[in-house]
């Protein structure tokens, strides 16, 4: 896990105190509205409905114990007890009083963290894969790419104003696990034809109002023009880019609207003047990857058979592996999901107690490190299969072992009206809903891999656009309604989701879930995914059934 040079801790630790001064200023009233506006996002600090919002950043989803606790100490003395992990791999706390997150900022500091980036117009937090380095059909880790890109875009005065937000996502495995295809700009390490490693470059993907799969603009790119290739892709973005309308200043936009040949030419003309004065030496890649070297894994692990015996002995504990850990690239060792979807809990929110208890299980088991995934869960990526067991009945007693992950009730969910001034309809509570009325484990295992996402606005930060169930809250003079899309995907297969028809009322939107499900299970062909179906029967049948009941 990268650590911060004297260098990088001078930094965050003069931002805060840069901000701690900003803050003083404005409740002063030496500092209007307007003006306190950037500088605040520029630390990651909203106005929501009921008190401030502060997101904090998580460098590509990777955190250690010392952070964890960290975070556990600010959610029960700057908050209310809780925090919420987002789609971003980033951190949010809902309730501190604005006269105290300089105070938080100081204490996120002392652990090398800050929110620097993680709101405005401005280069945002760089994800990866939440199994990088532990998966086994990895090409190669990204996150020493990642931290380089980080180190990169962190106040890059050229990039400090952007026509919008932007963000990067870096996969360096062959199942897209990052969502890259829906980024500003997507990097998949790849091999060329004589085996090197490389990057193939992605372009103008994005989500909210107007979803847009990324292209592919550059198949091949070598290591050492990462950097400047970037900073051709964001200049020419910074100069055309537009600003006359925040709806259409997306790259995605740009993309489309000039066409990726023109695009890509203007990117070309740009890269020339660049790339021969700022190439990533093969020495700093070196020293990047140092820092991310594997963990002292024992040798002996897979000589262990008590997990075997385990799994053979308890159904729930069996049930549990199936469903919350994966592969992992060493034999006798597991990667575990922390499931943050319990069924009466908000997805993604966790007590001060839970963060606690899960900083010591990663130091108990897995070399004090723990990951955010891109659908609100955590993991814990090097467990030995010998500790699975005493490790579930920890989790289970911290209700933190439901296993679901990758089911119908493993749902992504914006905050929706319950705090978010932007939101048009409620998210929490339908999610309560859903997960009430699909109580059986047995029936949410039975329907497989699927993935409901659900936003409470247009500017879908849950991703509903590509969940293989997508929600979206809308407002219909003055109540809450619900649009449906089937089909979505943001892994390799990429899709926008179809919109099943009307918007159905908050009323009625669980039942049309449940609709959906039980048309797949009563007209889905052996071991036939939902999305497989929807592929080969497209929306109609779903249609047909939801809305003769609605």
């Amino acid at each position: 896990m990268y650590q911060y040079t004297d260098t990088d801790q001078t930094l965050v630790d003069e931002r805060v105190a840069q901000f701690r001064r900003q803050t003083e200023q404005f409740l002063k009233g030496e500092l209007s509205e307007d003006h306190y506006r950037a500088l605040r996002l520029r630390n990651g600090v909203y106005i929501q409905t009921h008190a401030p919002l502060l997101r904090v950043a998580g460098p590509y989803g990777l955190l250690n114990s010392k952070q964890v606790r960290k975070l556990a100490h600010i959610a029960r003395f700057y908050d209310k007890n809780y925090c919420h992990f987002t789609t971003r791999q980033n951190i949010q706390f809902n309730w501190p009083k604005l006269e105290k997150i300089p105070d938080i900022l100081a204490e996120l500091a002392s652990v090398q963290m800050h929110s620097i980036q993680t709101s405005g117009n401005c280069m945002r937090n760089t994800t990866t894969d939440h199994l990088a380095g532990v998966c086994v059909d990895e090409i190669e880790d990204p996150r020493p790419y990642c931290e380089i890109i980080r180190q990169w875009t962190t106040l890059h005065p050229e990039f400090d104003y952007l026509p919008r937000k932007f963000k990067i996502a870096v996969s360096g495995a062959l199942h897209d696990r990052a969502a890259t295809q829906f980024h500003d700009i997507g990097l998949h390490l790849v091999k060329n034809a004589e085996g090197e490693v490389g990057f193939k470059v992605i372009v103008g993907g994005g989500l909210g109002r107007t979803p847009i799969i990324g292209q592919v603009i550059k198949p091949y790119l070598e290591k050492k023009h990462l950097l400047s290739y970037l900073e051709a892709i964001l200049r020419i973005y910074n100069l055309y880019g537009r600003r006359d309308n925040k709806y259409k200043a997306r790259i995605k936009i740009l993309v489309k609207e000039s066409s990726l040949a023109k695009f890509s030419a203007l990117v070309d003309k740009e890269w020339s003047q660049l790339k021969d004065n700022n190439e990533l030496s093969a020495e700093r890649v070196t020293a990047m990857c140092a820092q991310f070297s594997a963990p002292a894994y024992n040798d002996q692990a897979l000589e262990d058979q008590s997990f075997a015996q385990h799994q053979a002995a308890d159904q729930a504990f069996a049930t549990w592996v199936k469903h919350n850990t994966a592969n992992h690239k060493v034999s006798g060792y597991r990667a575990a999901f922390i499931s943050l979807k319990a069924p009466d809990s908000p997805p993604g929110d966790m007590t001060d107690d839970q963060l606690d208890a899960v900083a010591d299980l990663a130091d108990a088991y897995s070399f004090g490190e723990i990951r955010v995934t891109h659908r609100q869960n955590l993991i814990l990526a090097d467990i030995k299969q010998a500790d699975l067991y005493p490790l579930w009945q920890k989790l289970a007693e911290l209700k933190l072992a439901t296993p679901n992950i990758g089911t119908a009730t493993d749902m992504i969910c914006c905050p929706g009206l319950d705090f978010c001034s932007l939101a048009n309809a409620g998210s929490i509570g339908i999610a309560k809903e859903i997960n009430e009325a699909l109580d059986d484990m047995d029936y949410i295992h039975d329907i497989g891999d699927l993935k409901i996402n659900m936003s409470g606005c247009m500017n879908g930060c849950a991703h509903q656009s590509v969940g293989h169930i997508g929600i979206l809250g809308v407002d219909k003079k003055g109540t809450e309604w619900y649009q449906l899309t089937l089909g979505g995907s943001s892994e390799n297969n990429a899709a926008i989701g179809e919109r099943l028809g009307p918007a159905v009322a908050k009323d009625q939107i669980t039942q049309a879930i449940v609709t959906i499900l039980d048309v797949y299970i009563k007209q889905r062909l052996e071991e036939e995914t939902f999305l497989d179906m929807v592929s080969r029967v497209g929306i109609t049948p779903f249609k047909e059934q939801v809305y003769a009941t609605h």
